[in-house]
Protein backbone atom coordinates (compact mmCIF):
# COMPACT_ATOMS: atom_id res chain seq x y z
CA UNK A 1 0.00 0.00 0.00
CA UNK A 2 1.56 3.83 -1.01
CA UNK A 3 1.06 6.85 0.50
CA UNK A 4 -1.42 7.66 -2.08
CA UNK A 5 -3.56 4.57 -1.33
CA UNK A 6 -3.29 5.30 2.22
CA UNK A 7 -5.10 8.67 1.33
CA UNK A 8 -8.53 8.37 3.09
CA UNK A 9 -7.42 5.12 4.93
CA UNK A 10 -8.16 5.53 8.65
CA UNK A 11 -5.91 3.85 11.13
CA UNK A 12 -9.12 2.15 12.90
CA UNK A 13 -10.05 0.78 10.02
CA UNK A 14 -5.94 -0.81 8.96
CA UNK A 15 -6.11 -2.08 13.23
CA UNK A 16 -9.50 -3.73 12.47
CA UNK A 17 -8.73 -5.41 9.05
CA UNK A 18 -5.14 -6.84 10.64
CA UNK A 19 -7.06 -7.67 13.99
CA UNK A 20 -9.45 -9.49 11.80
CA UNK A 21 -7.08 -10.83 9.54
CA UNK A 22 -5.76 -12.57 12.98
CA UNK A 23 -8.88 -13.68 13.70
CA UNK A 24 -8.85 -12.28 17.19
CA UNK A 25 -11.73 -10.25 18.91
CA UNK A 26 -11.09 -6.65 20.78
CA UNK A 27 -11.18 -8.68 23.77
CA UNK A 28 -8.63 -11.27 22.91
CA UNK A 29 -6.33 -8.57 21.54
CA UNK A 30 -6.84 -6.69 24.69
CA UNK A 31 -6.27 -9.63 26.57
CA UNK A 32 -2.81 -9.97 24.72
CA UNK A 33 -1.95 -6.70 24.32
CA UNK A 34 -2.39 -5.36 27.70
CA UNK A 35 -4.65 -3.09 26.38
CA UNK A 36 -9.05 -2.34 27.11
CA UNK A 37 -11.27 -3.73 24.82
CA UNK A 38 -12.82 -0.18 25.17
CA UNK A 39 -9.52 1.26 24.43
CA UNK A 40 -9.37 -0.49 21.25
CA UNK A 41 -13.11 -0.30 20.35
CA UNK A 42 -12.19 3.89 20.61
CA UNK A 43 -9.16 3.73 18.11
CA UNK A 44 -10.89 1.30 15.62
CA UNK A 45 -13.77 3.83 15.39
CA UNK A 46 -11.43 6.98 15.58
CA UNK A 47 -12.44 8.31 19.06
CA UNK A 48 -8.97 7.83 20.37
CA UNK A 49 -5.97 8.74 18.70
CA UNK A 50 -2.93 6.28 19.38
CA UNK A 51 0.53 7.12 20.46
CA UNK A 52 3.50 6.09 18.41
CA UNK A 53 4.24 3.49 20.67
CA UNK A 54 0.84 2.31 21.09
CA UNK A 55 0.68 2.08 17.45
CA UNK A 56 3.97 -0.15 17.39
CA UNK A 57 3.01 -2.40 20.41
CA UNK A 58 -0.45 -3.55 18.65
CA UNK A 59 1.81 -4.23 15.75
CA UNK A 60 3.87 -6.28 17.63
CA UNK A 61 1.03 -8.03 19.43
CA UNK A 62 -0.71 -8.37 15.90
CA UNK A 63 2.65 -9.55 14.11
CA UNK A 64 2.00 -7.42 11.28
CA UNK A 65 4.91 -7.24 8.81
CA UNK A 66 7.39 -3.87 8.80
CA UNK A 67 5.49 -2.93 5.64
CA UNK A 68 2.08 -3.14 7.26
CA UNK A 69 3.94 -0.97 10.41
CA UNK A 70 4.88 1.62 8.56
CA UNK A 71 0.79 1.47 6.79
CA UNK A 72 -0.20 2.02 10.46
CA UNK A 73 2.30 4.92 11.79
CA UNK A 74 1.13 6.54 8.53
CA UNK A 75 -2.33 6.71 8.49
CA UNK A 76 -1.57 7.13 12.30
CA UNK A 77 0.04 10.62 11.45
CA UNK A 78 3.58 9.56 12.19
CA UNK A 79 6.61 9.45 10.05
CA UNK A 80 7.03 5.32 8.84
CA UNK A 81 9.06 3.14 11.77
CA UNK A 82 11.16 1.03 9.16
CA UNK A 83 13.52 1.74 6.09
CA UNK A 84 12.49 0.54 2.61
CA UNK A 85 15.67 0.52 0.09
CA UNK A 86 15.09 -0.68 -3.55
CA UNK A 87 17.22 -3.63 -3.81
CA UNK A 88 19.78 -2.37 -6.11
CA UNK A 89 20.21 0.32 -3.49
CA UNK A 90 24.13 1.16 -2.19
CA UNK A 91 23.25 0.89 0.88
CA UNK A 92 21.91 -2.90 0.03
CA UNK A 93 25.38 -3.40 -1.54
CA UNK A 94 26.47 -5.89 1.56
CA UNK A 95 23.36 -7.74 1.81
CA UNK A 96 23.78 -8.63 -2.02
CA UNK A 97 26.79 -9.81 -2.11
CA UNK A 98 26.29 -11.78 1.18
CA UNK A 99 23.07 -13.39 -1.11
CA UNK A 100 25.21 -13.97 -3.96
CA UNK A 101 27.52 -16.14 -1.32
CA UNK A 102 24.69 -17.88 -0.65
CA UNK A 103 23.92 -18.53 -3.96
CA UNK A 104 26.91 -19.47 -5.36
CA UNK A 105 27.58 -21.67 -2.36
CA UNK A 106 24.45 -23.39 -3.19
CA UNK A 107 26.08 -25.09 -6.43
CA UNK A 108 25.51 -27.14 -8.33
CA UNK A 109 22.28 -27.14 -7.01
CA UNK A 110 19.69 -24.25 -8.23
CA UNK A 111 18.75 -21.38 -5.89
CA UNK A 112 16.83 -17.79 -6.20
CA UNK A 113 16.38 -14.55 -4.72
CA UNK A 114 13.14 -13.54 -5.11
CA UNK A 115 11.19 -10.06 -3.43
CA UNK A 116 7.61 -10.23 -1.77
CA UNK A 117 5.48 -10.87 -4.76
CA UNK A 118 7.78 -13.34 -6.04
CA UNK A 119 9.19 -11.58 -8.45
CA UNK A 120 13.02 -12.91 -9.32
CA UNK A 121 15.81 -11.13 -7.93
CA UNK A 122 18.91 -13.07 -8.39
CA UNK A 123 19.53 -17.04 -9.21
CA UNK A 124 22.85 -19.08 -9.42
CA UNK A 125 24.02 -20.60 -12.54
CA UNK A 126 21.98 -23.79 -12.01
CA UNK A 127 19.14 -21.87 -12.10
CA UNK A 128 19.43 -22.55 -15.85
CA UNK A 129 17.84 -26.01 -15.61
CA UNK A 130 14.96 -24.71 -14.46
CA UNK A 131 14.54 -21.66 -16.90
CA UNK A 132 15.10 -23.35 -20.06
CA UNK A 133 12.23 -24.92 -19.98
CA UNK A 134 10.32 -21.70 -20.24
CA UNK A 135 9.08 -19.72 -23.11
CA UNK A 136 11.78 -16.87 -23.69
CA UNK A 137 8.56 -14.51 -23.38
CA UNK A 138 8.52 -14.90 -19.35
CA UNK A 139 11.69 -14.62 -18.90
CA UNK A 140 11.36 -10.76 -20.36
CA UNK A 141 10.96 -7.75 -17.94
CA UNK A 142 10.35 -8.10 -14.18
CA UNK A 143 10.27 -12.60 -14.02
CA UNK A 144 7.94 -13.55 -11.29
CA UNK A 145 8.90 -17.04 -10.35
CA UNK A 146 5.35 -18.69 -9.49
CA UNK A 147 4.01 -17.17 -12.68
CA UNK A 148 6.67 -18.76 -14.40
CA UNK A 149 6.22 -22.09 -12.70
CA UNK A 150 2.38 -22.39 -13.75
CA UNK A 151 2.06 -20.16 -16.63
CA UNK A 152 1.09 -22.93 -19.72
CA UNK A 153 4.11 -21.70 -21.44
CA UNK A 154 6.38 -21.78 -18.01
CA UNK A 155 7.19 -25.22 -16.56
CA UNK A 156 3.57 -26.37 -16.25
CA UNK A 157 3.69 -28.47 -19.24
CA UNK A 158 7.12 -29.98 -17.75
CA UNK A 159 6.00 -30.96 -14.66
CA UNK A 160 4.54 -34.60 -13.78
CA UNK A 161 1.61 -34.50 -11.02
CA UNK A 162 0.85 -30.75 -11.83
CA UNK A 163 -2.07 -31.10 -9.70
CA UNK A 164 -0.46 -31.66 -6.88
CA UNK A 165 2.40 -29.45 -7.23
CA UNK A 166 0.16 -26.60 -8.34
CA UNK A 167 -2.11 -27.41 -5.79
CA UNK A 168 0.78 -27.02 -3.63
CA UNK A 169 2.17 -23.63 -4.36
CA UNK A 170 -1.16 -22.13 -4.72
CA UNK A 171 -1.77 -23.17 -1.14
CA UNK A 172 1.52 -21.42 -0.13
CA UNK A 173 0.70 -18.04 -1.67
CA UNK A 174 -3.12 -18.36 -0.34
CA UNK A 175 -1.40 -18.37 3.28
CA UNK A 176 1.10 -15.79 2.53
CA UNK A 177 -1.54 -13.42 0.98
CA UNK A 178 -3.78 -13.78 4.23
CA UNK A 179 -0.72 -12.72 6.14
CA UNK A 180 1.67 -10.46 4.00
CA UNK A 181 0.83 -6.96 3.80
CA UNK A 182 2.83 -6.99 -0.04
CA UNK A 183 0.56 -5.54 -2.49
CA UNK A 184 -0.43 -7.58 -5.66
CA UNK A 185 -0.25 -11.35 -3.80
CA UNK A 186 -4.03 -11.58 -4.25
CA UNK A 187 -3.80 -10.45 -8.23
CA UNK A 188 -1.16 -13.08 -8.38
CA UNK A 189 -3.32 -15.38 -6.78
CA UNK A 190 -6.28 -15.25 -8.75
CA UNK A 191 -3.25 -15.12 -12.14
CA UNK A 192 -2.73 -18.21 -10.75
CA UNK A 193 -6.22 -20.00 -9.70
CA UNK A 194 -7.21 -19.20 -13.40
CA UNK A 195 -4.34 -21.17 -14.78
CA UNK A 196 -5.51 -24.30 -12.87
CA UNK A 197 -8.77 -23.60 -13.82
CA UNK A 198 -8.02 -23.32 -17.76
CA UNK A 199 -5.89 -27.01 -17.51
CA UNK A 200 -8.99 -28.43 -15.31
CA UNK A 201 -7.33 -28.75 -12.40
CA UNK A 202 -8.63 -28.06 -8.84
CA UNK A 203 -6.67 -25.57 -6.82
CA UNK A 204 -8.11 -26.49 -3.74
CA UNK A 205 -6.61 -30.27 -4.40
CA UNK A 206 -4.49 -31.44 -1.09
CA UNK A 207 -1.19 -33.33 -1.76
CA UNK A 208 -1.13 -36.62 -1.29
CA UNK A 209 0.27 -37.61 2.12
CA UNK A 210 3.99 -37.55 2.23
CA UNK A 211 6.82 -36.10 4.13
CA UNK A 212 8.12 -33.73 0.90
CA UNK A 213 6.34 -32.59 -2.10
CA UNK A 214 8.84 -32.77 -4.93
CA UNK A 215 9.18 -30.94 -8.19
CA UNK A 216 9.26 -33.70 -11.18
CA UNK A 217 10.49 -32.33 -13.89
CA UNK A 218 10.15 -33.75 -17.41
CA UNK A 219 13.66 -32.68 -18.56
CA UNK A 220 14.61 -33.18 -22.09
CA UNK A 221 17.69 -34.69 -20.66
CA UNK A 222 15.24 -37.51 -18.00
CA UNK A 223 12.88 -36.73 -15.26
CA UNK A 224 14.74 -34.49 -12.74
CA UNK A 225 12.81 -34.60 -9.53
CA UNK A 226 13.92 -31.83 -6.87
CA UNK A 227 12.37 -30.66 -3.41
CA UNK A 228 13.16 -26.91 -2.23
CA UNK A 229 13.48 -24.76 1.22
CA UNK A 230 12.81 -21.07 1.48
CA UNK A 231 14.77 -19.00 3.64
CA UNK A 232 14.33 -15.53 4.97
CA UNK A 233 16.58 -13.17 6.37
CA UNK A 234 16.91 -13.18 10.31
CA UNK A 235 15.84 -9.69 12.22
CA UNK A 236 15.50 -7.80 9.50
CA UNK A 237 14.24 -4.09 10.16
CA UNK A 238 14.27 -2.68 6.23
CA UNK A 239 10.82 -3.09 4.51
CA UNK A 240 12.46 -4.83 1.49
CA UNK A 241 15.11 -7.02 3.06
CA UNK A 242 11.90 -8.96 5.37
CA UNK A 243 10.12 -9.83 2.24
CA UNK A 244 13.19 -10.93 0.39
CA UNK A 245 13.17 -14.91 0.42
CA UNK A 246 16.31 -17.39 -0.71
CA UNK A 247 14.43 -20.58 -2.53
CA UNK A 248 17.26 -23.68 -2.62
CA UNK A 249 16.63 -26.67 -4.74
CA UNK A 250 18.26 -29.85 -3.90
CA UNK A 251 18.18 -33.33 -6.03
CA UNK A 252 15.54 -35.87 -4.73
CA UNK A 253 17.37 -38.60 -6.11
CA UNK A 254 20.71 -39.91 -6.96
CA UNK A 255 20.03 -39.53 -10.54
CA UNK A 256 18.86 -36.00 -10.49
CA UNK A 257 22.12 -35.16 -8.28
CA UNK A 258 24.40 -36.78 -10.49
CA UNK A 259 23.20 -34.81 -13.62
CA UNK A 260 23.40 -31.47 -11.83
CA UNK A 261 27.31 -32.50 -10.39
CA UNK A 262 27.70 -33.18 -13.75
CA UNK A 263 26.32 -30.22 -15.78
CA UNK A 264 27.11 -27.65 -12.99
CA UNK A 265 29.65 -28.89 -11.22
Amino acid sequence: MTAATLAGTTFGSLLREWRTRRRLTQLDLGLQADVSARHLSFLETGRSRPSRDMVLHLSEELDVPLRGRNELMMAAGFAPAYTEHRFDDGELAEVRRSLGRILDGHMPYPAMIVDGQWNLLASNAAGAVLTELVDPALLTGTINALRVSLHPRGLAPHVADLAEYAAHLVSRLRRQAERSATTGLRALLNELVGYLHDAGLDPAAQPRDRIVLPLRLRHPDGELTLFSTVAVLGAPLDVTLEEVAIESFFPADDATATYLRNRFG
